[in-house]
């Protein structure tokens, strides 16, 4: 069991995560390399309407950071070494979503194929991006935030309380457990997510919608992929030769 899940986990995981880098840098990195324009422009509105191609390769989920003394932390160099970086984390990002997704299949103990799964990538897409999402947008860079730790806090709370409100949902019977799924995964919407002090940003107001709508469709269909691959290569694992 251990090694179908490994197997499977793999396949799927680096598949999904080649899958949806060549997918980003047609959505999301156009936007990150626009909003760096902005977030790395001086006070002169001038330089801060450099303009950007969107054929530069990138990683689509970093920017040049620097540090109190003013030295630039290291980062990928522009171009393929930046490209393989994103596609390098995206990979792992892939196997780990897929070692817990085939794990679930496993618990599940009923045959699952690439339709079903299907199903469960959207219910991860649901726990992992959709429902915190809603409280925690994704930011570009050069967006003000709340503070680092409440935010991941709060991600994680949100996510937990997703997931066991769909399985209280799903695989438990009767309204009572419908109904008391429904207020858990509504519960840390109600508490509310951490805002930052001040709203705003060098970032114009209409590309951050346009970044938020793009990484959810790019997350939707990662783990639409991620679910298809995982239930399709462990239907073949457990259909005898």
């Amino acid at each position: 069991m251990l090694r179908k899940i490994l197997t499977v986990a793999i396949f799927a995981g680096v598949l999904s995560g080649l899958g949806i880098s060549i997918v980003q840098e047609f959505t999301t990195t156009p936007l990150i390399l626009h909003a760096e324009e902005y977030e790395n422009a001086k006070v002169n509105n001038d330089n801060r309407l450099a303009m950007f191609t969107p054929a530069t390769f990138i990683l689509a989920n970093s920017g040049e950071k620097h540090n109190d003394a003013g030295e630039e932390d290291w980062a990928p160099t522009e171009g393929m070494e930046r490209m393989a970086f994103t596609g390098l984390s995206n990979i792992i990002t892939g196997v780990g979503f897929a070692l817990i997704l085939v794990a679930c299949f496993a618990l599940y103990g009923q045959p699952v194929n690439g339709r079903q799964g299907v199903i469960w990538g959207i219910a991860g897409f649901a726990i992992v991006a959709l429902a915190p999402g809603l409280g925690l947008p994704p930011e570009l860079p050069g967006s003000m935030a709340a503070e680092l730790s409440a935010r991941q806090i709060w991600w994680f709370v949100a996510s937990g309380c997703t997931a066991f409100g769909l399985w209280m949902m799903v695989f438990r019977n009767g309204w009572v457990f419908a109904l008391l799924g429904i207020g858990i995964i509504a519960l840390p919407h109600l508490i509310g997510a951490p805002r930052p002090g001040d709203i705003g940003g060098n970032v114009p107001p209409e590309l951050a919608a346009h970044f938020v709508a793009a990484s959810l469709a790019t997350a939707a269909i990662f783990w639409t992929m991620l679910g298809w691959l995982c239930g399709t290569f462990y239907d073949r694992e457990q259909t005898p030769d």
